[in-house]
């Protein structure tokens, strides 16, 4: 297994010439950096571990507050969920992009009618404001239970699918494996492998995060394939010890256009976008985590991050399922490019 910081390539500083790209300024401010001074201060005492992801950048607020709001107004108006599949006691349903997660209780069909026959509704998974694709939604207490059960351990199979901007990868498969959890500022971030189990500001751990990666094309270059069994295949390994190069706001590197899937092996908050910003190929629009917010000169509402597919065993039947959602109109088009 390498342990190693992730520096790709000699290559990076002969990289020059990125297409017009625009990100939020990394909060290198005096402001930003005295956040960070203090967990290293503790840390230097054995209090708190220090994060090897960069904090928000200080502009991402405005940004987010927009973006929240429009979220709003949309998820206040979204009336008829996209239903994938539907039985007695659940239904996978496709949620779109800038809408929250409980807007789709109630745009279900089966969520009007009479009080004592309309089914007791629970999201059985979460998804990101900004992040599409497919969500169960569970119609009595015991299917939520099973269902909640089986996705809080880890026996749901997900794939997501991401357009990043960054540092190109030198590999076609990997699996990243680091620690997860919130800095002294309540942002999440990435901490050193050998940091899990160690405690955080406000009572919390250092809890470790583990995805698998694969590499679908670069700047149009590649070929879309069906997901694969990365747990089987041979996979290099990388175990984060220390902060990865700054590849994003280096203006020698040069800005490529990614098409990844990702595998998520645990369920954190944020895990697939803090990843993707440590490996150097940020989610395009993702502000929060050092994504450009425009791209050949279209600014982006939100991030492409896309929840691709879900496999479980059924929690009544026993039987085993896999649902897929459409793809988003950002992936179809980048794939209507590569050669």
């Amino acid at each position: 297994m390498t342990k190693v910081p992730l520096l790709f390539s000699p290559l990076a500083a002969a990289l020059t010439t990125p297409p017009p790209a625009r990100r939020l300024a990394a909060a290198a401010t005096a402001t930003a950096a005295g956040a960070d001074q203090a967990p290293a201060m503790s840390a230097a005492t054995g209090e708190y571990p220090v994060p090897v992801s960069p904090p928000y950048p200080a502009a991402s607020k405005d940004v987010e507050l927009r973006r929240a709001m429009t979220a709003s107004s949309r998820s206040a108006a979204y009336s008829s969920a996209a239903v994938v599949f539907e039985d007695e006691w659940l239904a996978v349903v496709d949620k779109p992009a800038g809408v929250y997660c409980d807007a789709l209780l109630s745009a279900l069909p089966c969520s009007s009618g009479d009080a004592a026959t309309r089914p007791n509704l629970h999201l059985a998974n979460r998804l990101d404001r900004d992040t599409s694709g497919l969500m169960v939604i569970t119609k009595c207490n015991k299917v939520a239970g099973k269902l909640v059960k089986a996705f809080t351990e880890h026996k749901v199979k997900k794939t997501y699918l991401a357009l990043c901007i960054g540092y190109p990868p030198m590999w076609e498969k990997i699996k990243i494996c680091s620690g997860h959890g919130r800095s002294k500022h309540g942002a999440w971030r990435v901490y050193a492998m050998s940091d899990v189990g160690r405690s955080l500001p406000g009572g919390s751990v250092v809890r470790d995060m583990n995805t698998r990666f694969e590499v679908l094309g670069i700047n149009g270059k590649g070929q879309f394939r069906e997901s694969s069994n990365l747990e089987i295949d041979e996979t290099e390994s990388i175990t984060v010890q220390e902060k990865a190069a700054d590849l994003t706001s280096n203006s020698d590197v040069k800005n490529s256009m990614i098409l990844v899937r990702a595998y998520p092996q645990s369920g954190r908050t944020h895990q697939i976008r803090l990843h993707c910003q440590y490996l150097g190929f940020p989610i395009r629009g993702d502000v929060k985590y050092s994504g450009v917010i425009a791209w050949n000169g279209v600014d982006y509402d939100g991030h492409a991050l896309h929840a691709e597919s879900l496999s479980f065993v059924h929690p009544v039947t026993g039987l085993p399922v896999t649902f897929r959602s459409p793809l988003p109109s950002w992936a179809n088009e980048f794939i209507s490019t590569m050669e």
